[in-house]
């Protein structure tokens, strides 16, 4: 059976072993461009010997920001700061880059963790926000304006253009945000999605617009590079998507030319979520069970062993560890550690001395140098 330290294929990106860092939002952008900050962050995460590290949400459009400080993709000067960061970050680590892309929809305009607040921003500071219907997150959230066929339009080229800006600025994949009642995910729940024409109803209508934003974005992005969509599994809430409908979606995307699926829930709706260590992993499994692309699996997951035992058994493909890679950027060296894996660490942290820890053979030999006096 797999092991958590196999090696695994997402369409044309070989990683070296099954574990994630999933997107994570900073709330640390300035008009959406990456700081300092991003680059500490990423630049530490990217040392945590995990294979893939996916850069949070980022926005497509201004108007497609969470909040006023989310990163952003839709200027060519964005573009040239994540650039510069993933040169840096891939003169030091070998792990595997790549973003996701979102445009946040009806849940826009909010306050950021880094000013205190939450919920909608309000008029005063605020932006209009648009949905698939006229349906707010809540009474406390403002009315989205329903997209028009040319709204349609509009979005599609907002995505196509943001990933070709990803495609330039060098990451190795791409993941768009169908999950946590953005827009994508908005449109795929009955929850939100109360129209009445061809993107509106069943199933097939209320997916046309998500796959019709995928076929642009598939057909801009070289083949060289990943391409897959996180997804809610579940909405955690009655009359939202249902597990029939996410393996459908899962199923279509993977029939579209996706190279993975990265299973998510909730976000249209409140609901009672169980909270738990893999809460996240029993729709995911369920979705792995249709598809033939790779699947991952988040949510919790903090147990070296766990992580394992869910590759292993086939729950899922991959697992995402965001939160324990917060807590420990090391925690992938930690899980080698515990799990008996041989897994090579930087030099210059060689005096840590993991258990898993052999030095290259261009510098073994220093160890057995006579260290002569300065006269």
């Amino acid at each position: 059976m797999p092991n958590l330290f196999d090696p695994i294929d997402l369409g044309p990106l070989t990683l070296t072993n099954r574990i994630v860092i999933p997107p994570m939002c900073q709330y640390s952008a300035h008009g959406g461009l990456a700081t300092d900050w991003h680059l500490i962050h990423i630049g530490s995460l990217a040392l945590s010997g995990a294979a893939l590290l996916i850069m949070e949400a980022t926005a497509v459009a201004e108007e497609g920001r969470i909040t006023p400080d989310c990163l952003g993709l839709w200027r060519d000067d964005q573009s040239e700061a994540l650039a510069a960061l993933v040169k840096t970050v891939r003169s030091h680590s070998p792990i595997r880059l790549g973003i996701q892309l979102s445009h946040a929809g009806r849940k826009a305009s909010s306050h950021s963790p880094r000013t205190g607040g939450s919920g909608p921003l309000g008029s005063a500071d605020g932006w209009p926000t648009i949905g698939p219907s006229a349906v707010p997150v809540s009474e406390r959230w403002p009315v989205p304006t329903p997209l028009t066929a040319d709204d349609m339009d509009r979005v599609v080229e907002q995505f196509v253009t943001a990933a070709k800006r990803a495609v330039d600025a060098g990451f190795d994949l791409i993941e768009l945000h169908g999950a946590h009642g953005y827009l994508l995910s908005s449109f795929l729940s009955p929850l939100a999605n109360q129209r009445t024409d061809e993107f509106g109803g069943g199933y097939d209508n209320r997916a046309r617009f998500p796959l019709r934003v995928f076929d642009a974005v598939r057909e801009a992005v070289p083949s060289t590079v990943a391409l897959g969509v996180r997804v809610n599994g579940t909405d955690w809430a009655e009359g939202g998507i249902t597990p029939d409908e996410a393996c459908r979606f899962a199923v279509d995307l993977e029939r579209h030319g996706a190279d993975f699926i990265h299973v998510s829930s909730g976000g249209n709706a409140r609901g009672d979520i169980p909270l738990g260590p893999a809460y996240q992993i029993p729709p995911a499994r369920l979705i792995r069970r249709h598809v033939n692309i790779p699947v991952i699996g988040v949510g919790l997951i903090s147990s070296p062993v766990l992580a394992d035992e869910l590759v292993a058994d086939g729950s899922v493909d991959l697992v995402g560890v965001g939160r324990g890679h917060l807590h420990n950027p090391h925690w992938t060296w930690s899980a080698a550690e515990m799990l008996g894996h041989h897994l090579h660490v930087p030099y210059q942290y060689a005096r840590a001395r993991t258990s898993s820890f052999e030095p290259p053979k261009s510098w073994q030999h220093l160890g057995r140098q006579e260290v002569q006096p300065t006269p």
